[in-house]
């Protein structure tokens, strides 16, 4: 954990940096095959609960009855395939469509006799196809109205290229985790869209987060020479990568202790409506702002004249800084090469001298 800690204030201090914008075409690439696998499976079309196509609901209370016994029975009275499903430990859920052709009394009257439980403990509700248009119908005019709202925030409190790129992002959310959603076979609730509209704000956020940076980083940009949009767009991405990541995780332990736990080995299938909408959401929510929304915003930006200008002149300066040096080690060279022939004459001479010295002394021997 202290070694993360420490990435995470080397990556603040710009000791450490991971180019994410500059291989956009990566992310790119690899969402795009993302969504195409998600609008495949929404070709396929979606599984939509009895509150938007309309059918029946029994509730049965017994102890100890199982889901693949309800089922058995299930399938035995209604000549479509009902959906089954456990609300606690005591009661089970059975989902008719409307194309049952026999009446709600008539199938509570035998599920009541074949499960051997009291008539007044099987509950029956119906529900017609015209409940869940009105509610595909709200959750539409939500949907618009959020977006709607989000782009006129993002374009007052930042600008409109960003409102763009976080729009982007959510709408690649959004098809990314309703096409997991047909691919799986989960049926669409209310829940569903709950836990739609739900990862819709959590997306946002984390792309506010790493806005609000980026804009801090890139404030009076234009009058230097040393760093380009992207960038500065990137270090700031670096700096919360750490705080987008630790957010991601903590959102997403609850919410997979709803889907593996609550939903798999308890078998509480209502709880997987909302909670798989939300899993798959925080994840693509986390991916788009680090590799999506961000580098998103930095192809919009150097698109700009002046951006464009700021790039010619940092890269004009980068290239006379490493000319500069390449001069410098060159008369380095040049100068030790000198100074090693100047040394070697100067050593030369001191030999000469030496050895004439030599020569010109009187001999001693006698």
């Amino acid at each position: 954990m202290s070694r993360f800690s420490n990435l995470g204030h080397r990556l603040y201090q710009g000791e450490v940096s991971f180019d994410f914008v500059g291989r956009r075409k990566l992310w790119y690439s690899i969402s795009g095959v993302i969504v195409l696998v998600a609008a495949i499976g929404l070709a396929m079309g979606l599984h939509l609960g009895i509150e938007f196509k309309g059918g029946s609901v029994y509730t049965v209370t017994k102890p100890g009855l199982t889901i693949s016994q309800a089922q058995d029975t299930a399938d035995g009275i209604v000549s479509s395939h009902p959906l089954v499903q456990s609300t606690d430990s005591n009661k089970i859920r059975i989902q008719v469509s409307t194309d049952e052709t026999k009446s709600s009394d008539e199938i509570r009257s035998q599920l009541s006799q074949k499960l051997g439980v009291p008539l007044d403990t099987v509950e029956a509700q119906v529900i017609g196809p015209s409940w869940g248009k009105q509610i595909s119908d709200k959750a539409l005019t939500g949907l618009i109205v959020f977006m709607v709202l989000v782009t006129v925030y993002l374009a007052i409190a930042f600008e409109w290229r960003m409102a763009v790129a976080a729009l982007v992002a959510l709408i690649h959310d959004l098809l990314i985790t309703i096409g997991v959603y047909a691919l799986v076979g989960f049926e669409v609730t209310p829940g569903t869209v709950i836990g739609f509209l739900t990862i819709l704000g959590y997306s946002l956020y984390d792309t506010v987060v790493v806005f609000d940076t980026v804009k801090e980083n890139a404030k009076g940009i234009t009058k230097q020479n040393k760093l380009t949009y992207s960038e500065a767009a990137n270090a700031g991405l670096n700096q919360t990568l750490v705080r987008s990541l630790n957010t991601t995780v903590v959102a997403l332990l609850p919410v997979a202790a709803l889907l593996f736990i609550g939903g798999g080995l308890l078998g509480a299938g209502t709880l997987n409506d909302i909670s798989l909408a939300l899993f798959i959401g925080l994840a693509a929510g986390a991916y788009s702002s680090i590799c999506v929304a961000t580098p998103l915003l930095a192809q919009l930006k150097e698109e700009q004249p002046e951006m464009k200008a700021l790039r010619k002149r940092v890269l004009q300066h980068r290239a006379a800084a490493a000319a500069k040096a390449e001069s410098g080690d060159a008369v380095a060279t040049d100068e030790g090469a000198e100074d090693d022939q100047t040394a070697g004459m100067v050593g030369q001479r001191g030999r000469s001298a030496g050895t004439t010295r030599a020569k010109g002394r009187p001999s001693t021997k006698r």
